[in-house]
């Protein structure tokens, strides 16, 4: 009976002990929630122009403002990116105005050796027209010359002096024949000058006919190189 009563008394007593423990260790994990250990306390740190940190509540998060200068760093890629596109576009007009130029110096030297053809030949025409006048007047001169040599045979003269019904024929013949000697002297001096001029103006018309047709190559060249530079195009 003994042994038995010091079995119930150990067992009561453990189990005294089991719920003790239980109830202090739900009163300390209700009081670790109630009341939550202060953190440590932060160190202050000195504040500059570039940020300042609100620590009115440590629950919520800090406030930052940004020094303007370093914004200022931080949109500096995009400013020179922006500068880049200006020096570019700057640089493709600045190319349009020099091909725009150059465009209009190719212009204007095609009119320039236009109209330069366009005088070379007209003073050609010119001067062929007056080696035609030259041939012409060259022509008139021979035929009166011929003429004055067929009158100059005596059996001219000697009609002339018959047909005129003069008293004294011989005088007659002799008046003709040396008006007509006189008349072919001049004539003659005359054809002289007009075939040396005739020469010299069959050189230059000559001159004049190679200058056009050279300027009349280099012009047509020119044009079908600028049909054919595919910067006009």
């Amino acid at each position: 009976m003994k042994e038995n009563s010091g079995r119930r008394f150990l067992i009561s007593i453990l189990l005294a002990s089991g719920i003790i423990a239980i109830i202090t260790m739900s009163a300390f994990a209700q009081t670790k929630r109630k009341k939550p250990s202060p953190g440590p306390t932060p160190t202050p740190t000195a504040t500059t122009g570039a940020e300042i940190i609100s620590t009115a509540d440590d629950q919520n998060p800090p406030l930052v403002f940004l020094d303007p200068a370093a914004v200022k760093q931080n949109n500096q890629p995009i400013d020179d990116q922006s500068q880049k596109v200006k020096d570019l576009t700057a640089r493709i007009k600045k190319l349009e105005a020099a091909r725009t130029n150059e465009y209009d110096e190719k212009q204007k030297r095609l009119l320039l050796n236009l109209d330069i053809l366009t005088r070379a030949e007209q003073r050609a025409d010119g001067l062929r027209k007056q080696l035609f006048e030259m041939i012409e007047k060259e022509n008139t001169l021979k035929s009166r010359i011929d003429q004055i040599e067929t009158e100059s045979r005596p059996e001219s003269i000697n009609r002339s002096a018959t047909f005129s019904g003069s008293m004294k024929p011989e005088e007659i013949r002799e008046m003709r024949k040396r008006s007509l000697d006189a008349e072919k002297q001049n004539l003659q001096s005359l054809l002289n000058e007009v075939q040396s001029s005739h020469a010299n103006l069959t050189a230059t018309v000559q001159r004049a006919d190679a200058m056009v047709e050279k300027l009349r190559f280099k012009l047509e060249k020119e044009i079908d190189d600028a049909l054919e530079d595919p910067k006009d195009n």
